[in-house]
């Protein structure tokens, strides 16, 4: 490679930033059209095909963009260099898997084929992303002129100008229609995706600034997603002290192959580079001597058949051995044993794993807690996951905590808005109330005190009167009620007075109610007659 081109290249990363909020601003609508194409297939099914092609889409627009800069700068020589695509992070991409060319195509009946031999091609030239991208398009069963549809309508997303034409725009489409999907296959969906504003919320509160960054169960590989923006969006010293460095190295591991390559794809799309391994976390962990600076997960809830028979003697059982009924606290002690000696976990698990006693937990709980393990626990609002109705809270383990002797506990049920009428998120305020508590607590700020009904900073020796039960509701309080100037006394006549009302009036209701059975009763008799 010309080391002119080398340096002047290095010159001009150093000095671009990302626009890491690039949003198109039409994700519903084009979900709306790619929903309307997708006739009576499945969503399951239905995934693959549309999320294959957003990806194809992406690498082509960002393969173009790099080769009309290369052209222009440097002549066409340099445009067919392949180095000055992997040393941007920019796939290859040979001539049959252009876009363009696709597109010029979309009516044939051969598309299917086309789309299939052009992702063969991009794997072939890109071991990274071997045995990852779909390739069925030209199974009969999938309509080619629905599929020529929907190539049609992913080459209109309008991806603005050079910065808007970056790894955000197709990227933001991707996981909105990722979320869409589990949306659309109810709890099997779900099981890959974890709402973007639950992540967001983990990752503000562990601020995954550098380090190993490890997720034993990652699903569509949202977590990371989610690390890489924090810090992109914290590079600029607005306030971190500078902190922010992009020196991240991702470990990952996921046991459903077909979530496996959405996960390699997600952070493709993204230009995120990663170690994630395909495989069952309990019986093959990819990643044995791995020691994590952050853990951030998404584990399914109450899982029963996760093989705990077979582990019954395994190391990572150090507070206990799991029940072989309930993966929870597998989970957990799995994190537990990948943490370095300063590192912080942050993941979602039920309701149930704050209070259960059954099969051991309750004493495994008790180990956690009394080795100064835990160090903050969050209570979610309801109506938070695709996957389930499950209520669910986030622990934070530490293993070099600040304030030992202590946990935080927030309760944020009340928290949150519906966007629609069955799923609720957490808003940007909602995130940054919670964390900001999380770290002003954390880092022993004059700013943190403890809210009634929201926030304590409980002592060991309250956790062990509660027999090491965690649900924030126990130690927050009750949200004090704003006084309305009416005295006491005065207030407990009045609601006296109320109560004998509604009393006399539910008496005369059920006299009533009498009175009609009775009528009723007498009308039937003379019926029958």
């Amino acid at each position: 490679m010309d080391r002119g081109r080398q340096g002047k290249r290095q010159n001009k990363r150093a000095a671009s930033t990302r626009n890491s909020g690039a949003i198109v601003g039409h994700e519903t609508e084009l979900w709306a059209m790619a929903d309307a194409l997708r006739g009576s297939m499945d969503a399951a099914e239905y995934k693959h095909v549309v999320l294959g092609l957003i990806f194809l889409k992406y690498i082509s627009d960002a393969f173009e963009e790099r080769r009309m800069a290369l052209r222009s700068e440097w002549g066409a020589e340099a445009a067919e260099d392949r180095d000055e695509y992997v040393a941007e992070n920019i796939f290859w991409v040979p001539s049959e898997s252009r876009w363009s060319h696709l597109q010029a195509e979309a009516k044939q009946p051969t598309i299917g084929l086309m789309v299939d031999q052009a992702m063969a091609a991009i794997e072939r030239d890109n071991p990274a992303i071997k045995n990852v991208l779909p390739r069925d398009y030209a199974r009969p069963a999938l309509d080619k002129q629905r599929l020529g549809q929907l190539i049609d309508m992913i080459s209109n997303v309008q991806v603005g100008d050079q910065e808007a034409r970056s790894k955000d725009v197709l990227g933001r489409v991707y996981e909105y229609f990722l979320s869409q999907f589990a949306s659309a296959e109810g709890k099997k969906g779900g099981e890959f995706y974890t709402p973007r504003c639950v992540v967001k919320l983990l990752v503000e509160m562990l601020e995954p600034y550098r380090g190993r960054v490890y997720d034993p169960c990652c699903g569509s590989s949202g977590m990371f997603v989610q690390s890489i923006e924090f810090i992109r969006a914290h590079a600029s010293g607005n306030g971190n002290n500078g902190k922010a460095k992009a020196d991240i190295s991702i470990y990952g591991q996921e046991s459903n192959y077909t979530t496996w390559r959405l996960a390699k794809m997600n952070l493709a799309i993204r230009g995120i580079e990663g170690q994630i391994a395909h495989g069952d976390s309990f019986h093959n962990d990819r990643h044995p001597d791995l020691k994590a600076d952050f853990i951030l997960a998404n584990p399914p809830f109450n899982v029963s058949d996760w093989g705990g028979e077979r582990l019954a003697d395994d190391k990572r059982w150090h507070y206990g051995v799991p029940p072989k009924r309930n993966a929870n606290f597998a989970w957990v002690q799995h994190m537990v044993h990948h943490l370095a000696p300063s590192g912080v976990a942050g993941f979602v698990l039920a309701n149930g794993s704050m209070s259960s006693s059954q099969s051991g937990e309750g004493t495994i709980r008790k180990s956690l807690v009394e080795a100064d393990l835990v160090d903050c626990m969050v209570a979610l609002p309801g109506q938070l996951f695709y996957s389930t109705q499950i209520p669910a809270c986030l622990w934070f383990l530490a293993r070099n905590r600040s304030r030992r002797g202590e946990v935080l506990f927030i309760d944020a049920r009340k928290l949150g808005r519906m966007v629609d009428r069955t799923h609720r998120e957490l808003t940007d305020e909602d995130t940054a109330r919670i964390a900001g508590a999380y770290q002003a607590w954390r880092d022993g700020s004059d700013v943190y005190e403890d809210i009634p009904g929201f926030c304590k900073g409980a002592q060991l020796e309250d956790v062990r009167r509660h027999s090491h039960v965690l649900t924030p509701g126990r130690y927050v309080g009750a949200e004090p009620q704003p006084d309305d100037g009416e005295p006491f006394e005065a207030k407990i006549l009045r609601l006296v007075e109320e109560l004998q009302v509604q009393q006399a009036e539910g008496a005369r209701l059920d006299a009533a109610i009498a009175d009609n059975l009775m009528a009723l009763g007498f009308r039937a008799q003379e019926l029958s007659k």
